[in-house]
């Protein structure tokens, strides 16, 4: 066990901890109305890329207005086709492109278990692990191809 200053025990946390709650750090950024959500992708123990919730680059933010969904009444899972806003996994590999980094075996932390459309990515982008900290709750086909392709998924508590 490490100490702090004050030759304290202190409890140092293990690498996916801590690639978590830098995930959720980097959920506070999020400008979505309705959830904040965000991913790390990681690689040989570094940070590669990050990404979060909200509306296309150039384009009103959510909390702003920007998504008809997220600024309507709509009940949790419906009328997801008005949704403008990217997730945070796909903003996270999206920007890894964007700087040409590759991602091919990272891992990806996030703060929910990813989609469909963001398990599609995961894997062709050659992610070889998705961690995750709360389950999504329309994923059961996200889980099924993750796993037909290799992808390790595998949830990690983290206190709140």
């Amino acid at each position: 066990m490490a100490e702090d200053s004050n030759n304290h025990p202190s409890k140092r946390p293990g690498w996916d901890e801590y690639f978590m709650e830098i995930a959720k750090v980097v959920a506070l950024r999020s400008n979505c109305s309705r959830r904040h959500v965000a991913a790390v992708i990681v690689k040989d123990g570094r940070i590669i890329s990050t990404g979060y919730n909200g509306t296309p680059r150039g384009i009103k933010n959510c909390n702003e207005g920007g998504c008809p969904r997220c600024n309507s009444n709509a009940p949790s899972g419906t009328s997801l086709e008005e949704c403008i806003c990217s997730h945070g996994e796909e903003n996270a590999i999206v920007q890894a492109a964007y700087h040409g980094i590759s991602i091919k075996d990272a891992t990806l932390y996030t703060t929910f278990s990813p989609c469909l459309l963001c398990a599609k990515m995961i894997i062709n982008s050659g992610i070889r692990e998705v961690v995750y900290n709360e389950s999504y709750s329309i994923d059961s086909t996200s889980r099924r191809i993750l796993a037909e392709a290799g992808v390790i998924l595998r949830p990690v508590a983290t206190e709140k």
